[in-house]
């Protein structure tokens, strides 16, 4: 019999391996911004999710760029899908891999179209070297509050064998908001950030061994052998 996975992420996913139960704790808000940003020339536009490719597609033709790099797989094939061609894409699905790639930019004019609650340590760091980066905030997450409750529900039911968690603010507003009575820990996670913030409400779940939600359904099948 196959484990039922309840997944967290926004993006449906399915897979051969496992039952599925789709249930984002997040909902996508677009935000406005200044379309005159997109008048300058940019050496580089970076995507860092699925989600600032879907929601900055309608200004791609807008905007004058060389060069676009973007982080995981999932959103560079997303980008290839939609006709955008991606000129890098990092081994290491993280801000920190993209950096690795990115030294030698002093007067480079850079473009971030990202959430509004991104961790900042990519265009700052980028700043630092001397790049001058635009840093759009394109839309924020909100909790989804009707998911969170049903996930709620069958956690304390004990209906589903496993939580999958892909970015920190589904944990966030998953366990600030719900009541868990079941003291059962089948949480896994992709990234060492979302590691670290479960890890804040006292929980140690398993790290996918690469950052992919393939790999993290493997790492969930792995812990019932």
């Amino acid at each position: 019999m196959k484990p039922v996975i309840v997944m967290t992420q926004t993006s449906n996913y399915t897979n051969d391996k496992v039952d599925t139960i789709h249930l984002p704790m997040i909902k996508i808000e677009p935000m406005s911004f200044d379309y005159s940003i997109l008048d300058s020339h940019f050496d580089w536009l970076i995507f860092s999710s699925k989600n600032a490719v879907t929601h900055f597609y309608k200004h791609i033709d807008a905007i004058q760029v060389d060069n676009v790099a973007v982080i995981g797989e999932k959103t560079k094939a997303y980008c290839q899908q939609l006709g955008i061609h991606v000129d890098y894409c990092p081994e290491d699905y993280s801000q920190e891999g993209l950096l690795t790639y990115f030294q030698n930019i002093r007067g480079l004019n850079i473009i971030i179209p990202s959430s509004a609650y991104a961790r900042p340590n990519l265009h700052t760091e980028l700043n630092e070297r001397g790049a001058h980066v635009v840093k759009i905030d394109l839309y924020r997450p909100v909790p989804f509050t009707e998911n969170i409750y049903k996930l709620q529900q069958l956690i304390n039911g004990e209906k589903i064998d496993a939580v999958t968690f892909a970015s920190s603010s589904a944990i966030r507003y998953f366990f600030n908001e719900a009541k868990i009575n079941n003291s059962k820990n089948n949480y896994f996670v992709i990234g060492r950030q979302t590691f670290k913030t479960i890890e804040q409400f006292g929980i140690n779940a398993p790290i996918a061994d690469i950052q992919t939600l393939d790999a993290l359904v493997d790492k969930v099948l792995e812990s019932r052998e």
